[in-house]
């Protein structure tokens, strides 16, 4: 990824695997390891940032084709497409604020080359993306698994070990 100026790495799994919980768990870990975690959350969705009777809403549907929402603590921009258009990380990346951060972690995108950790749990009987994905380095699961030497096995319900992983494997 050209337009990442610090280490990014992706989580990759089947929808109701548990990526937004277990990134919700690691990023309290790697924050109180005194790292700066950013986050890219890809959504095959169609969602609203504002709430409708808000005035950012109200501008918006008005026909503002960009709108940035500034606080004292925050900053939200909001830009609306002209077209449908898949989006590619890298692009992305060049309107992320990066200079505060020390790693970004990202979900989704699972089609574009950067490292990945996929997410796999045995309940929901899905195939695994690393046997066609070669950016996976590594694979979290609840069960073990016999996985190739280049890909790292992980323990699934075990942030505090992933949170270690990524330390040593991003942040060192």
């Amino acid at each position: 990824m050209q337009n990442a100026i610090v280490p990014i790495l992706g989580f990759i799994a089947a929808s109701g695997t548990g990526k937004t919980t277990l990134l919700t768990q690691l990023i309290p870990l790697l924050n109180q390891q005194g790292f700066r975690v950013g986050l890219i959350k890809h959504s095959h969705h169609k969602f609203e940032v504002d709430k409708p009777g808000k005035d950012s809403y109200r501008l918006r549907k008005a026909g503002a084709t960009e709108v940035m929402l500034i606080s004292s603590h925050r900053r939200a921009i909001i830009s609306e497409f002209e077209e449908p258009i898949e989006p590619k990380l890298n692009q992305q990346l060049k309107l992320f604020e990066q200079s505060q951060l020390d790693l970004i972690l990202v979900e989704g995108f699972k089609k574009e080359a950067f490292p990945k950790i996929e997410l796999h749990r045995k309940v929901l009987n899905k195939p695994f993306f690393y046997p066609q994905d070669n950016n996976i380095i590594a694979l979290a699961s609840d069960i073990i698994l016999n996985l190739p030497d280049t890909i790292i096995p992980l323990e699934l319900n075990n942030p505090p070990m992933i949170a270690d992983f990524i330390r040593q494997k991003f942040l060192s």
